[in-house]
This record gives structure tokens, sequence and C-alpha cells, in this order.
């Protein structure tokens, strides 16, 4: 069962998880799969056709709109942007021209960053603060700026990681100790047990 403020609309057909908190003036579509354990902060909006994972956590003021994926355990941050179509304008009809988004697991996006349409966000990446994404990011990369361009490496616990931007290297994540290699532009985990 999940929770859900007064204020908060669910409409009809929407599927939530158990154990998913929807705080004040929520909106959720009749379309939205929801997963377990998600938190949905104060005026977040779900589109129709969004899929959102287990665990993620979706701050303040973030619309999710159409054609959006997220997968467990992505964070979006208070008032971070997505949009669904390219070429935006109000006397055009482009609903049927959507375009897929795809967060992978255990992505940041952080506070005012905004994902432009068509791109994909590798697992684990980590969008910084006020970014613009408007292409696709790797696993583990850490991004910045307008529009955003990558500065180094993170890791699954959310430390910058000591390797080059390209090469080889290996860096130890500096809580868990758990070695990364970076090889041809991947960057490779090795897990110690638990993940």
């Amino acid at each position: 069962m999940h929770t859900q403020h007064s204020s908060a609309i669910v409409d009809a057909g929407a599927v939530i998880g158990e154990g998913t908190r929807i705080w004040h003036f929520v909106h959720v579509c009749s379309g939205a799969q929801i997963g377990k354990g998600v938190s949905l902060g104060q005026n977040v909006f779900v589109g129709n056709k969004v899929v959102i994972g287990d665990n993620c956590k979706i701050q303040n003021n973030v619309s999710v709109y159409d054609n959006v994926e997220l997968e467990e355990g992505v964070f979006c941050g208070p008032s971070m942007v997505f949009t669904n179509v390219y070429n935006p304008r109000s006397l055009i009809e482009r609903k049927s021209e959507y375009r897929r988004t795809v967060v992978r697991r255990g992505a940041t996006l952080g506070a005012n960053c905004t994902i432009v349409c068509g791109v994909e966000i590798g697992e684990f990446a980590f969008i910084g603060a006020g970014a613009v994404v408007n292409k696709n990011v790797p696993a583990f990369a850490l991004m910045v700026g307008v529009p955003a361009r990558q500065i180094g490496w993170m890791s699954q616990y959310g430390e910058q990681l000591d390797l080059p931007l390209v090469g080889e290297g290996t860096a130890l994540c500096p809580h868990t100790q758990e070695r990364y290699i970076l090889s041809a532009g991947h960057i490779i985990r090795e897990s110690i047990g638990h993940d």
C-alpha cells in the first residue's frame, strides 16, 4: 500500500508500488507505472507514458513527462527538468514526435538540471546542478555545465574517482574501497560483495 497526501491527485488506473510516498499537490496520471518505495515530493507531476522504478526519489517541483523512464534508484533533484519534444512550438501539434528518455539505475540528476529529450543517462552517472544534458551520458560519468560536459567519474556510492577522462586507469572509491577500472572509455566496477 502507498501513502498519499490529501491534496495529491492520483488518476484511476495508475499503478503504484508498495511503500511509495506521494506528497502535497502531486498529480499522477492514469497510465503511470510507479515502483515500490518511491518518494514523489511536493508539486511533482507524473505523465501517462512514464515508468518509474523502485526506490526512486523525485524531489519537489519536478515534472516527469510522457516517454521518460527512470530505472531503479534514480534521484531527481529539486526543480530539475525533463522535456519530451525536441523542437516545440505552441502552434504546432508534435505529440507524435515525443522522444524517449531513459535514466539508468542509480543515476543522480542534480537540482535545476535539464535533460533534453531523446538521451540516455548511464547507470550511476552524476549530473551536476544546473547542467543541460543534450547527448547520451556514459555510466558513472560526472557531467557539469551548459551544455553538459564530462569532467570526471563517480563511484556507485557517489564519490569522485581519481581517474583520467580518457585512457586507462584504476581507482578506489574513497568510501567503500571498491575498485573501478577505466578501459576503452568505460568503467568496470569490481564488486566487494554488496550492491
